[in-house]
């Protein structure tokens, strides 16, 4: 796959499934979004349960990012490829949303449920600090003129943050929590219906697609971009 790092083909590439992926990730959003309001409401949380299906691929969408973010990090330092510094800061702010989407609808879930709009468990207080540890990285870039200098340092601290991926996913199992533990990958199997986690295994999926498509697009940008400040840059500067 580093062989896409080169940029001319990384463009080539995308620009040829950019339209599919488009298509894509539409079908599968309104597929899965459409499936989860028609199903029928739980016996204990009523219809509130359907803002499961936008929280929970926002969740996964959020830590799938950052971990990409800190993938192409690590790729950065290590093998300095042209394009890894640029995929992971196209990412952020993507991941940023997701994150953001993921602590307000949690927020509505939890107030007719846990009667709070917010509490200061494991769960919640670690995705917080992914909130906070996009929007660092993404206020590191712009803080740092020099593009190498600043793609080293937001790398490091991508890299650091990535030790806040599994708190998020084992806090559950950690600490006491309101949070409810793990429903889908466990031992014993799901303990969702398959009314519920059809439409949230097609909402996730909408979600990655939709995220690829966009950082595509993001990266895309970033080249053009890079070009354009080549092109426009004096003779002999």
């Amino acid at each position: 796959m580093f062989e896409y790092a080169n940029p001319k083909r990384f463009m080539d590439l995308s620009s040829r499934l950019l339209p599919w992926l488009a298509v894509f990730s539409a079908i599968l959003l309104t597929s899965g979004i459409a499936l989860g309001l028609a199903a029928p409401p739980d016996f204990q949380q009523g219809d509130t349960v359907k803002i499961m299906f936008l929280h929970v691929p926002a969740v996964w969408s959020a830590m799938f990012v950052y971990a990409m973010v800190a993938l192409c990090s690590l790729v950065s330092l290590v093998n300095r490829h042209p394009l890894a510094d640029a995929a992971a800061r196209a990412a952020a702010p993507l991941g940023a949303g997701f994150t953001a989407l993921g602590l307000v609808t949690g927020s509505l879930w939890g107030r007719p449920m846990w009667g709070a709009w917010w509490v200061w468990d494991g769960r919640l207080t670690s995705f917080l600090l992914l909130l906070f540890l996009y929007l660092g990285y993404i206020a590191l870039w712009n803080a740092i003129e020099d593009e190498t200098r600043a793609a080293r340092a937001c790398a490091i601290l991508a890299l650091l943050g990535a030790a806040n991926l599994p708190v998020i996913e084992f806090s559950v199992d950690w600490w006491t929590t309101l949070h409810q533990g793990e429903s889908i990958f466990r031992k014993g199997g799901p303990a969702i219906s398959a009314v519920y986690l059809w439409p949230l295994f097609i909402s996730a999926l909408g979600y990655t697609v939709f995220f690829l498509t966009l950082w595509f697009l993001r990266i895309q940008t970033t080249i053009l971009q890079r070009r354009l400040r080549t092109e426009l840059l004096p003779e002999g500067a």
